[in-house]
């Protein structure tokens, strides 16, 4: 016991290693001149590199939500819809089914005229019209022996299809 040293702090005497603090370091440094206080948070760092990393697929184009109501997530990713999956929530707004349906026709219309554009690109200009006049008058495109031309009229048959799907089912969903 005579071994240990006594400071005096504020006219106490008080053993040398109880105001001896371990001074951690944060991890991130200090730059010469500026107090801890002024650089940046290290969580406010971490989220500027998140969102540059993540950039490309956060500017990716997402459709617009319809509805108003969107349910909220806890933590485990269960949904919780509140009053909006009740009872008397689905007896009074009922499911569109045509208008699902129309939505999903309309999805798959716009895959299928970015590919009719694509095939189109490759087939020379002076036959695209007589591709479509022949697709259009009803003959048999499997009589086209060209693989090109018979790709594009085959995209071009299938994207008049699926919109005039879509045309019955808003005209059935009016009446």
């Amino acid at each position: 016991m005579e071994d240990e040293l006594y400071v005096v702090e504020d006219d106490i005497v008080v053993p040398e290693s109880s105001i001896l603090r371990i001074e951690r370091d944060d991890g991130y440094g200090s730059v010469p001149g500026l107090d801890d206080d002024e650089l940046a948070n290290p969580d406010e760092l971490l989220k500027q590199v998140m969102l540059y990393e993540w950039q490309p697929i956060l500017d990716l184009p997402a459709p617009e939500p319809r509805n108003l109501i969107r349910p909220t997530v806890d933590e485990f990713g269960n949904l919780d819809r509140g009053a909006f999956d009740s009872v008397d929530f689905h007896r009074l707004y009922k499911f569109d089914k045509s208008r699902y349906k129309a939505d999903k026709l309309q999805e798959e219309l716009r895959d299928a005229l970015i590919m009719f554009d694509m095939v189109k690109e490759r087939v020379p200009v002076e036959a695209r019209t007589r591709v479509i006049e022949y697709a259009q008058s009803g003959r048999d495109i499997d009589d086209i022996d060209d693989f090109k031309m018979w790709s594009m009229a085959r995209w071009f048959l299938r994207t008049r299809r699926i919109r005039e799907e879509i045309r019955q089912l808003r005209t059935r969903r009016r009446s």
